[in-house]
């Protein structure tokens, strides 16, 4: 079980914590803080067991925190997952072998493409894969398609696996579970389409990749994980985008980890992330 709490800092929180855990016969197997002297603001990931009333366990840490408590208990069930698509391979093909040899920490449910290229590979691991176009039709519809065969599985956790549309805040606040991007570039630098040729036109040095949360600010939510390469003046923007789809899919595997084993904390636009 994981337990993840932020609040106001302020003298005597890990020792409040620790001999609460003590009294309630809890024991804590793993302890992580940090805090942030800018913000005043205590973070902390616990993990432990022998806890068998949850939300009793709750009453009594608000009872030992600031009022401002923030606490989150997950006992870490297994994760379930709908992943959206467009046409490249690389990220998905990552998360299927992963959710094949149950390495991912979750279970795909379902793939759903705006064109048809991945429907092959989503077969062929047994995942079913919904086509919805987003030509000719209006956005407003082409999103109502995705959230309602999205609607047909329980997930709690929506992942953008190079799923190359922008989704608008009515989609992502009836999405009503956190969505998880992967953008071709480190951000903040190069935002929106067509990052590769940006980076190649301005010269770059390094390439990257970030995992981050979506919100209503384009490729500008909480930052989950990032990786960075370095390229040289030999490099055309194509060679950019060769060597960018490697980091890109170990980027998302690594975000994907951090967020399915809980050891990520936001705090107004920013991660702590407990690695």
């Amino acid at each position: 079980m994981v337990i993840l709490i932020q609040c106001k800092d302020q003298v005597g929180l890990v020792a409040a914590i620790s001999t609460l855990m003590a009294k309630e016969q809890i024991n804590i197997t793993s302890m992580r803080e940090h805090v942030d002297t800018v913000a005043c603001r205590f973070f902390v990931r616990l993990v432990v067991n022998g806890c068998s009333n949850i939300p009793l366990l709750e009453t009594r840490l608000k009872e030992v925190l600031p009022a401002d408590a923030e606490i989150n208990v997950h006992p870490l069930p297994a994760k379930k997952i709908a992943v959206l698509v467009t046409k490249d391979h690389h990220c998905l093909s990552d998360i299927l072998i992963r959710n094949h040899f149950k390495t991912l920490g979750a279970t795909v449910q379902c793939v759903i493409g705006n064109h048809k290229n991945l429907e092959e590979i989503s077969t062929r691991f047994n995942i079913p894969f919904h086509f919805i176009s987003h030509e000719n039709i209006d956005k407003d519809i082409f999103e109502n398609e995705l959230l309602s065969s999205i609607a047909k599985y329980e997930i709690h956790y929506l992942v953008l696996a190079k799923f190359m549309r922008i989704l608008s805040p009515s989609f992502i606040e009836k999405a009503a579970v956190p969505i998880i991007n992967i953008h071709h570039s480190f951000l903040p630098a190069f935002i929106g389409a067509n990052p590769y040729r940006q980076a190649y036109e301005r010269g770059v040095k390094l390439i990257g990749a970030t995992a981050h949360f979506v919100t209503n600010q384009l490729d500008e939510g909480p930052i989950i994980a990032q990786q960075i390469i370095p390229v040289d003046h030999s490099f055309t923007s194509a060679d950019m985008m060769k060597a960018g789809k490697e980091i890109e899919t170990a980027v998302m595997a690594k975000g994907l980890q951090l967020v399915f084993e809980e050891r990520i904390l936001l705090y107004k636009n920013k991660t702590v992330v407990f690695e």
